[in-house]
């Protein structure tokens, strides 16, 4: 029964999820772009995908930020720091979930992110402006890209995220939790960190695994 569970720690530890555009293992990318750059010494994206997740409306998945009207760049920094978690990170197997989409096997789940990277996500993006609670599902799509459904209204974040908690849970349907932990408490995932440093949220997956 212990090599079972050890079995089962080593699957959730450094490992890449099943999903559009993630490597099949983990490992170094020298040429990670922008605000990437913190995974290169192990990553789940290659470095194309890295640049991607820094384009407007990159082909990664047609997706663009700034479907009312331009997204201020103090907020846009967040949401590509959001994908190149979402890409790189390897350290996030405690919260990979099945998914029930065309384009990838597995999503995560729940993953608790640390007070202050929420927090700064919302105070960054409160004047920002959508049309939509949950980013992953209900746009129109005829274009090609994602556009508000009829009727949606254009409106600020703070309006339609009234909390940080809001914001950080419901945008992409229930991936990351709200947690009162702290960066450097090693109980909650950094969305930011100090690559000189290391990279805080191996201890974090070793603790939830």
């Amino acid at each position: 029964a212990a090599t079972a569970v050890m079995v089962t720690q080593d699957l959730l530890l450094n490992v890449c999820m099943d999903a559009k555009h993630h490597k099949t293992e983990p490992g170094p990318e020298g040429q990670l772009y922008g605000q990437c750059v913190l995974w290169k010494d192990n990553a789940c994206c290659t470095a194309n995908t890295s640049l991607e997740a820094h384009q407007d409306q990159s082909y990664l998945y047609n997706f663009n930020w700034d479907h009312c009207g331009a997204m201020p760049e103090k907020c846009k920094r967040h949401f590509i720091q959001d994908m190149c978690l979402y890409e790189c990170s390897p350290n996030l197997g405690p919260w990979i979930d099945q998914a029930d989409s065309s384009w990838r096997k597995e999503r995560i789940r729940d993953v608790p992110l640390c007070q202050e990277d929420c927090e700064q996500w919302w105070e960054d993006c409160q004047d920002a402006v959508t049309c939509k609670v949950n980013w992953h599902k209900g746009w129109n799509w005829t274009t090609g890209t994602n556009q508000c459904p009829k009727g949606a209204m254009c409106q600020k974040f703070k309006f339609v995220f009234p909390t940080a908690a809001a914001l950080c849970e419901q945008i992409w349907s229930g991936s990351y939790r709200y947690t009162s932990h702290h960066r450097g408490s090693g109980r909650c995932i950094q969305m930011w960190f100090d690559p000189t440093q290391g990279n805080p949220n191996v201890i974090v997956a070793q603790y939830y695994t």
